[in-house]
């Protein structure tokens, strides 16, 4: 299982100690380190049934910065991705992949029922 997170993001921290908690075993990759690349984000985003406005980390700064909320619906599904692949900061965190399960975000009662 892969656990992708930023190490200061208070949510990711939960998620983090709620995986520990469960002896869930994982890889971490720290999301800015490492950003995810536009074939891994085509894929999970595939994988994960989600909208993809739904892997964009709306309450952070440089999406507000950058004024994505008008921009992103002018923008194809392509172009989004690219977006998304260019700087880990962009991307909704913490996200967690196993095989074929991709979840984004941390809602404990939806991670319980796809992991354990």
């Amino acid at each position: 299982m892969l656990f992708i997170h930023y190490p200061k993001c208070t949510t990711c921290q939960k998620a983090k100690k709620w995986l520990d908690g469960n002896g869930i075993t994982y890889t971490e990759r720290h999301i800015v380190e490492n950003n995810p690349s536009y074939e891994e984000l085509k894929e999970w985003h595939a994988k994960s049934g989600l909208p993809l406005k739904k892997l964009f980390n709306t309450s952070g700064l440089m999406y507000k910065e950058m004024q994505l909320k008008d921009k992103l619906p002018a923008m194809s599904e392509d172009e989004q991705l690219k977006l998304l692949a260019s700087n880990g900061m962009l991307v909704k965190r913490p996200l967690v992949m196993d095989g074929e399960t991709v979840l984004v975000g941390f809602k404990e009662a939806q991670w319980a029922e796809k992991l354990k």
